[in-house]
């Protein structure tokens, strides 16, 4: 099961943004079910660092609302993708004025 660009929950979302709530919701179960099941003992969590919380998700987040300085690494690829998009309307130019912390991981 892929959850990263999930068709069938893409087109739950399809489905709320027509206005049809209840199929959205539906398809939504649908999807949740299937990962329930899928990933009742697999691992599911993308990612990458070592760390106590891996895989358990509702802690993850909790920590990470309560102290509100960053998101969990999962949520990055996501949110950067999106920042991504409206950098375009500078040509990017904002990567001349950012400078990653030490602790992230860089590409070699």
């Amino acid at each position: 099961m892929v959850i990263e660009g999930n068709k069938k929950e893409i087109e739950a979302m399809m489905e709320f943004h027509k206005g049809n709530r209840q199929e959205g919701l539906r398809m939504q179960e649908e999807f949740a079910s299937d990962f329930r099941t899928e990933y009742k003992e697999k691992d599911h969590c993308s990612c990458q660092k070592a760390c106590r919380y891996h895989g358990n998700c509702k802690e993850c987040v909790a920590i990470h609302r309560a102290h509100q300085e960053h998101v969990p690494n999962c949520m990055r690829p996501i949110i950067n993708k999106k920042i991504k998009m409206l950098s375009e309307l500078t040509e990017h130019t904002i990567a001349n004025e950012i400078e990653a912390p030490k602790e992230i991981l860089r590409k070699g």
